[in-house]
């Protein structure tokens, strides 16, 4: 007998089992994904809106004043989906975006809010 033929003989005799997916990466798979929302009001103009999109979400022009305009006949506007923490910070982030210097009377940033995506 050669020796690959003994190998041969032994590998009938192996089990392969399946890998299992670790703990970990089955976690990842599964983080929950959150809408930042954007709401629509009459104190800050397309400008502002389509600026603090290309801004804070890096957005180009086109897309930034379709949401815009998506804001302003619809009440609101999903900006971005993604995990709950960043989420949270790009809600943050247009909180503290600022005042519409376009309009006189706009006390504040826009307001946004999260919401789960349903996934």
């Amino acid at each position: 007998m050669r020796p690959h033929d003994e190998i041969a003989q032994g590998l009938d005799s192996v089990q392969v089992r399946p890998r299992r997916k670790s703990r970990k990466r089955a976690a990842l798979q599964h983080v929950p994904r959150y809408h930042v929302i954007l709401w629509d009001d009459d104190a800050h103009t397309y400008e502002y809106v389509i600026r603090m999109l290309m801004q804070l979400f890096g957005h180009p022009f086109e897309k930034a004043y379709q949401m815009a305009r998506e804001v302003d006949l619809s009440g609101r506007c999903i900006v971005l989906t993604t995990t709950k923490e960043h989420a949270e910070l790009k809600r943050d982030q247009i909180h503290a975006f600022g005042r519409d210097p376009l309009i006189e009377e706009c006390r504040g940033s826009m307001t946004a809010t999260i919401e789960p995506a349903g996934d």
